[in-house]
């Protein structure tokens, strides 16, 4: 199989804006509400299609179910397992958990749990995220918290800039701040448990569903504050080309590359999402030539051969994969990584 493109899934929401278009080229219509592009997706009713080759039309839940261990690596997933996406937060999002995969099962049978990365591709000055609870926030605190309206005081928070890498496990209470663009790569589940929504009402005037018992449950008050992640070097030709890990977790490693010369990308038994975050570069795997750049991506499967990828100028991408077929998931060295910067 040749690397995969798809139709971008675009997502309107209350507090979506223009960027989608104006930044990442998407094919937004009127309105100001444009939040999400799902680039990779196989989430329920929510399905990638591809956009050219053979495979033009075919959903992605179909090519799983088809191509099996040719695709995915492994023949034991019924669905794609990992979500990718960029999102425009023109206005603050809710604050938020997401459950485990156990968790996921108990509350809605068969659904996996939700663990995400995030990396910012635009941050107006003062754009800040909210990752973690600040150190000794208990149960007990957080709840009160949430009764009296003073739900930031419990809250770790500071400002993003463009290539900060903020990883969220599942368990983690979160929102995403007004004026940022980042590109999220997550579990394929669309669980989203609200702890708030910052005294905000819905498009209806009143106040959005909240989820705080379910909430209370799933969060993880062991964990505390979460900062963006130091890259752990892979590659040290720091003049034309860097190759560094970001995330290195149990549901997915991500990789980034900052590159103005050629190199190549070896699947190693796994698919791979490609994720265009800056420049433009052709992609070569024996007999397929395709482009990816800002806004792109690429879904390269399991038994693709070799790919070769030639920046024409300084290229940015972020390459996503699954970590248990090469046995690289590391515990210890993954939460290390979440240090102050």
């Amino acid at each position: 199989m040749f690397p995969l493109t798809f139709e971008p899934l675009l997502k309107r929401r209350r507090w979506g804006g223009r960027r989608l278009g104006d930044l990442l080229g998407k094919a937004i219509g009127d309105g100001n509400d444009w939040a999400e592009s799902w680039e990779i997706a196989d989430c329920g009713d929510d399905q990638s299609v591809v956009s050219a080759g053979e495979c033009a039309g075919a959903r992605l839940s179909d090519l799983v179910a088809r191509a099996g261990a040719d695709l995915l690596g492994r023949q034991n997933l019924s669905q794609f397992p990992l979500l990718v996406k960029f999102l425009d937060a023109a206005d603050r999002l809710s604050l938020q958990v997401h459950p485990n995969d156990v968790q996921a099962s108990f509350f809605f049978p068969g659904q996996l749990g939700k663990t995400e990365a995030w990396v910012i591709l635009a941050a107006d000055p003062g754009a800040r995220v909210y990752a973690g609870l600040r150190a000794g926030v208990d149960r007990l605190q957080l709840g009160s918290a949430l009764q009296e309206g003073r739900i930031e005081h419990c809250l770790h928070s500071y400002e993003v800039r463009p290539g900060d890498c903020i990883f969220i496990p599942a368990g983690t209470v979160h929102a995403i701040g007004e004026g940022i663009v980042l590109a999220e790569v997550q579990q394929s589940s669309d669980i989203t448990f609200r702890l708030d929504d910052w005294g905000r009402l819905g498009s209806d005037g009143k106040p959005r569903e909240m989820h705080v018992a379910e909430s209370l449950i799933v969060t993880n008050f062991q964990r505390g504050p979460v900062n963006p992640v130091v890259p752990v070097p892979i590659s040290d030709d720091y003049e034309a080309f860097r190759h560094e890990q970001l995330v290195n977790c149990a549901q997915f490693v991500l990789n980034r590359y900052i590159a103005e010369r050629p190199f190549s990308i070896s699947p190693n038994g796994s698919c791979h999402g490609l994720i265009g975050l800056g420049g433009t570069a052709t992609v070569w795997a024996d007999g397929y030539e395709g482009l990816i750049s800002a806004g792109k991506t690429m879904l390269i499967p399991a038994d693709c051969p070799s790919l070769t990828v030639e920046p024409h100028d300084q290229l940015t991408l972020l390459d996503a994969y699954l970590p248990a077929l090469c046995g690289e998931f590391d515990p210890e060295s993954t939460y290390a990584a979440l240090a102050t910067r």
